[in-house]
């Protein structure tokens, strides 16, 4: 339990430093800043992986796999990788957001610190519930490795022409419904008075369209995740770096989001494997090296792929 305590204290220790001493000031976030950031929280995410493997060695944490040390750092770097992948869906989404509402580049840095926070007690929910079911209910890997293969499917075969549209989306119709909303900018406010009605701005708008779509997204990762391991620090701390780092990802990323059209596939591959991996956990399981080379290849040909493409596809 101090382990927990001790970590939550770090998340929203740096979250407090970064809103209030590091971006303080809302500004534009260059590409060179943006890397430097996914820089350090892609080495903080593997530092953290040691850190895991002195935690479980000394059984500082509870351990109710009985993992060995090894096995529970290669669990924490295999799940962390999932969720950073299937983390790239997520930033085209936000990219489509922000584009939509017209928030300019020095706020959207606050929309997404905002949405952090709701998205950090979101995962927690669904990862809790989501052990307990497995915990309890054996079956409930057949339900899940299902659903992925099924998600996976519909990435690979669906229209291409559809496209999202936040201003006609179900969650922005029926906000309106309950809530006054401008479509004027009020620098970096989420509510306005507008003489006896106080409304809200499109950052407000924003945030609860991000926030609402993460936890559609997190009905793919969570699963995912669990594929690897049902171990709740293991699952809650590789979402966590994985979500911090997706901020600075996002601005690194945004200005050549259609470089890495490719990565779909790959995401396609994690998914279906992961979601094979769950129907036949109570048969065989893989070894821990062959989850992380998988996703590690499939990610990295992605990638490659991507790059080297002449053309992107339409």
């Amino acid at each position: 339990m101090l382990v927990w305590i001790l970590f939550i204290t770090a998340i929203l220790l740096f979250l407090a430093l970064d809103l209030g001493v590091f971006n303080k000031t809302p500004h534009i976030i260059s590409s060179k800043e943006a890397g430097i950031w996914t820089g350090i929280w892609v080495t903080l995410s593997f530092l953290f992986s040691g850190l895991i493997y002195w935690l479980y060695q000394e059984g500082h944490v509870a351990n109710p796999e009985q993992y060995t040390p090894l096995v529970a750092s290669m669990k924490f770097i295999t799940g962390y990788l999932i969720e950073l992948s299937l983390s790239v869906d997520n930033i085209f989404v936000i990219a489509v957001i922000f584009s939509s509402f017209r928030i300019p580049q020095k706020y959207q840095h606050r929309v997404l610190f905002w949405g952090i926070l709701g998205a950090i007690l979101f995962r927690g929910l669904m990862i809790f519930f989501g052990v307990i079911l497995i915990n309890k209910f054996s079956w409930m890997t057949y339900i899940f490795g299902l659903f992925l293969l099924f998600t996976a499917g519909k990435m690979l075969f669906k229209k291409e022409e559809s496209h999202f549209n936040p201003k006609k989306s179900f969650i922005y119709r029926n906000l309106r419904k309950v809530m006054p909303i401008t479509m004027h900018m009020e620098h970096e406010h989420f509510f306005v008075q507008r003489k006896h009605i106080r409304a809200a701005t499109p950052l407000f708008v924003a945030l609860i369209v991000i926030e609402l779509m993460d936890v559609l997204f997190a009905l793919d990762s969570v699963p995912a995740i669990l594929a690897i391991t049902p171990d709740p620090f293991l699952v809650f701390s590789s979402n966590i770096f994985a979500i911090l780092g997706l901020r600075s990802m996002y601005f690194f990323l945004s200005h050549m989001l259609n470089k890495f059209a490719h990565l779909e596939y790959s995401l396609i591959a994690i998914l279906s494997f992961v979601g094979i991996k769950m129907l036949i956990v109570h048969h065989y399981k893989f070894p821990e090296w062959v989850s992380l080379g998988f996703i590690a290849v499939a990610l990295g040909v992605g990638i490659f792929v991507s790059l080297n493409h002449k053309e992107t596809p339409k």
